[in-house]
């Protein structure tokens, strides 16, 4: 599998996240009967604040992760409609997997509107549990998800892996 090339986004950028995001949100406008918050998210604010990745350039597909107090919020992520079903959105989730990791963040958290099954699909496939159903309006329901991050016990007094901890003991 070739490495998918995921990278900050900069203003050149700008437009072409545009175009995925509302290409890959549009047929969601009838099904839920309102705008997705992706297709007018503030993405030069997100992208000043290294929160914007996309892949390709121009860009093929968007994910904007926001690190908060514990976890990392998958606020969104979108694929161009014509490179979907090649992988390209399993390949972004697995790299706001190891953006977490980075961030020494245990948890990634992100939610759906029921009525996006694609999503909801994606999600679970890609080992997302639905912990939580909030209804912001009569007829708009949203799915939470997590997904906890392996390879670190977090458990203990400290974050640093075992081979760090060890590395630290050593050095006076």
């Amino acid at each position: 599998m070739q490495p998918l090339g995921v990278r900050y986004a900069v203003p050149v950028d700008l437009a072409a996240v545009h175009a995925v995001t509302h290409s890959a949100y549009r047929h969601y406008v009838d099904r839920i009967g309102s705008r997705p918050a992706a297709m007018d998210a503030d993405y030069p604010h997100l992208m000043r604040r290294g929160c914007l990745f996309v892949v390709g350039s121009p860009a093929i597909a968007t994910v904007t992760l926001v690190p908060e107090d514990g976890w990392l919020h998958v606020d969104n992520f979108a694929v161009a409609p014509d490179l979907q079903g090649r992988g390209i959105g399993r390949r972004v989730l697995a790299f706001a997997e190891e953006h977490a990791r980075q961030l020494w963040l245990p948890e990634l958290r992100l939610l759906t509107h029921a009525m996006m099954w694609e999503n909801q699909r994606l999600c679970t496939a890609a080992g997302y549990r639905e912990y939580a159903r909030t209804r912001t309006a009569p007829d708009q329901e949203l799915f939470h998800y997590r997904k906890v991050i392996a390879g670190w016990d977090f458990s203990g007094t400290t974050y640093l892996p075992a081979a760090a901890g060890v590395a630290l003991a050593g050095a006076r």
